[in-house]
C-alpha cells in the first residue's frame, strides 16, 4: 500500500491536475479540483501561480547533480509530473498571514523533496512496477540505486531545511520519524494485542498524514501567523491525509483506474490490507454470510486476472465498500470542520472544497 497522496483526478469534475507545466510559465499551471477558484481570483491566484512555479524551479536545481547518474536518477520522479499538493498546501497557508518570506517557498520545496525521496523507496519495498504512468526508478536502475537516490534526495531536503532554522528543522525530523515508523509498522502488521483499523488508520497517519500535516505548519510559521492558525494548519492537514489515502484504498476496489497506473485490485492480489477488506473481515467475523462469500473470493488465488476481476467485482458490491466511503468522507468532514475557527477567505473556501474533492471520486 503506497500512501503516495499523489491523486490522478478522474471522473466527474476531477479532471483538473497540478501538472508540472515550464516553471517559467505560471500561467500553465492548473490547479486540482476545490483548489481551482484560487486562480478565478485577482491577487490570490497570480500570486500561488507565481510561488508555484518558483518552486518547480527550485525543485529542479536542489535535484541537480554533477555526477550524471545521480542527476539522472534523481531527475526520473520530478520529470514524470505529479500534482505538487504539499508545496500547494504549503503556499495555501502562508496566505493566512504574511506569504511575502522567501522561506515559504524554501518550505513548499522541502516537502516536496521529502514526499519525492519516500517514494523511491515505498515503490522498491512494494515491488512497485510503474509511477506516475512510466517505470519506477528500482525498474530502471536496480533497487540498491533506487534506494540511494531516494536517500540523496531526502539529504537535499534536510540541508534546505537546515537553512530554514530550528523549528523547521524539527518539524521536519518529527515527520520523518513518523514517515519511517509508518512504512515499519505497515511492513510487520498489527501487534497481537492490536485491533486491525486502529494500526491500519495509525500507519496511514504516519505515512501519509504526518507530511501533508507539515507541510500546511510551516506555509503557517513561516508567514508568522497566530499559532492558533498554525495548530488548525496542522490537524486539517493530517485529516485531509487520511481522507485522500482512505479513498485511494477503495479506490482500488471500486474499478476506477487512476493516472499512476495502478489497476484495480492490485492491493487484493498483494494481500494489503486496506480499510474495505478489514470492514468486510469483521462483517463476516460477525455472521455476515455474504461477506464470508467475498471474503473467501478475496482470500483466494488472485493470480490470474479472470479471479481478480471476480474479487474487485465482487467486494465493489458488498456493502462494507460503501461503509468505506463513509469512514473516508467522515475524515473529510473532520478536515472541513478543523478550519471552522478561520475567517471566511478564498483560502478557506479552497481548503474546504479541496478536502471535499478527495472523497468524491467514486461519481
Amino acid at each position: 500500500m503506497t500512501h503516495s497522496f499523489n491523486p490522478g483526478w478522474t471522473n466527474a469534475g476531477l479532471s483538473g491536475a497540478l501538472d508540472t507545466a515550464d516553471p517559467q510559465d505560471a500561467d500553465a499551471l492548473h490547479l486540482p479540483p476545490g483548489f481551482a477558484l484560487i486562480a478565478e481570483d485577482p491577487e490570490l491566484g497570480p500570486s500561488v501561480s507565481s510561488c508555484l512555479a518558483e518552486v518547480e524551479t527550485q525543485l529542479r536545481n536542489a535535484i541537480s547533480h554533477s555526477d550524471p547518474l545521480a542527476d539522472a536518477t534523481s531527475r526520473h520522479l520530478v520529470e514524470a509530473g505529479g500534482k505538487r499538493i504539499r508545496p500547494l498546501l504549503t503556499i495555501l497557508a502562508s496566505h493566512l498571514g504574511n506569504p511575502a518570506s522567501r522561506k515559504v517557498v524554501q518550505a513548499a520545496v522541502v516537502v516536496e523533496l521529502t514526499h519525492l525521496a519516500t517514494l523511491y523507496h515505498d515503490d522498491v519495498m512494494d515491488s512497485a512496477p510503474y509511477r506516475r504512468g512510466g517505470p519506477t526508478a528500482h525498474e530502471v536502475w536496480g533497487n540498491s540505486v533506487a534506494i540511494l537516490t531516494g536517500d540523496l534526495i531526502f539529504a537535499r531536503a534536510s540541508i534546505l531545511v537546515s537553512e530554514l532554522g530550528g523549528e523547521a528543522l524539527g518539524i521536519q525530523a518529527r515527520t520523518f520519524e513518523r514517515l519511517c515508523l509508518g512504512q515499519l509498522h505497515e511492513t510487520v502488521g498489527p501487534r497481537e494485542d492490536q485491533d486491525d483499523l486502529e494500526h491500519y488508520l495509525s500507519v496511514i497517519a504516519d505515512k501519509t498524514g504526518s507530511l501533508v500535516a507539515a507541510s500546511g505548519q510551516l506555509g503557517a510559521i513561516f508567514a508568522d501567523t497566530p499559532r492558533d492558525v498554525v495548530d488548525i494548519m496542522v490537524s486539517y492537514g493530517e485529516k485531509v491525509g487520511v481522507a485522500f489515502q482512505l479513498a485511494d484504498d477503495v479506490i482500488d476496489v471500486t474499478g476506477l483506474k487512476v493516472k499512476s497506473g495502478k489497476a484495480p485490485g492490485t492491493d487484493l492480489r498483494e494481500a494489503v490490507p486496506t480499510l474495505p477488506v478489514i470492514l468486510l473481515r469483521r462483517a463476516a467475523t460477525a455472521g455476515d454470510r455474504s461477506a464470508a462469500d467475498v471474503l473467501e473470493l478475496v482470500d483466494g488465488d488472485l493470480t490470474s486476472d479472470e479471479a481478480l476481476a471476480d474479487a474487485v467485482a465482487a467486494l465493489r458490491s458488498h456493502p462494507q465498500t460503501q461503509e468505506a466511503w463513509n469512514v473516508a468522507r467522515q475524515w473529510a468532514d473532520d478536515a472541513v470542520a478543523a478550519l471552522a475557527p478561520l475567517p471566511d477567505s478564498v483560502v478557506k473556501q479552497a481548503l474546504t472544497s479541496f478536502a471535499q474533492a478527495v472523497v468524491r471520486r467514486d461519481v
